[in-house]
């Protein structure tokens, strides 16, 4: 039975230029590779897989929702390659778990596992849950040189810890770090908050 694999890690841990290497080395064996990814990613353009580092290829299959992997032929695909899979519904990821049961076709699964708040994404935990192989790729925080296990987000320059999970952004939005040091610049952002509030309520008054 072919395999389900979930590898995952923090952003600019090179997921997707690892997926692109993967899918060069099999299509220079001259075999058929699928690439995948979820429809409202557009980033790079619609149909458009790119690493930070600039490698780019198109996608086979935009995933918008089950029925939109159901409708394809898997016969003689051998390899399916997912980018950004923690964005994907529990549903998709049971669906692709079907595929490698039914056709034999190994699919590899790149994705973050938890958002910028430190909870795991629906796609990411229903990996977790089903796959035969959990990778991480590693990375070091942007802070340190520890492991990086934590999405940073920041808004305006200000790091937080609240808003919408899923929020397509780029590296002026989300960077990688370690615990400690997401902690302490979560603090900090709360702070500065704190502050710049602070100052908006006395200008108003000022301005009264």
């Amino acid at each position: 039975m072919a395999k389900l694999y979930f590898r995952y890690g923090t952003v600019g841990s090179a997921k997707t230029l690892n997926l692109l290497a993967v899918a060069h080395n099999y299509r220079y064996q001259g075999k058929n590779v699928l690439l995948m990814k979820p429809d409202f990613d557009t980033r790079f353009g619609k149909d458009s897989i790119k690493s930070r580092a600039g490698l780019e290829m198109q996608a086979d299959v935009l995933i918008e929702n089950v029925s939109s992997l159901k409708k394809l032929d898997y016969r003689h695909i051998d390899c399916i390659l997912v980018d950004e899979a923690q964005f994907l519904s529990k549903e998709v990821i049971e669906e692709l778990r079907r595929i490698t049961l039914e056709f034999d076709v190994p699919i590899l699964c790149y994705g973050l596992r938890t958002d910028f708040k430190s909870h795991l994404f629906e796609g990411s935990l229903r990996l977790m849950e089903l796959a035969d192989s959990i990778e991480e790729v590693k990375a070091t925080c942007h802070y340190c040189n520890r492991k990086s296990i934590m999405n940073l987000k920041h808004v305006n320059g200000i790091a937080v810890s609240d808003g919408p999970s899923v929020e397509l952004g780029a590296e002026e939005k989300y960077v990688p770090t370690c615990y400690k040091c997401y902690r302490k610049k979560i603090e900090e952002g709360l702070m500065t908050s704190l502050k710049m509030n602070s100052l908006k309520t006395n200008q108003a008054l000022v301005d009264s």
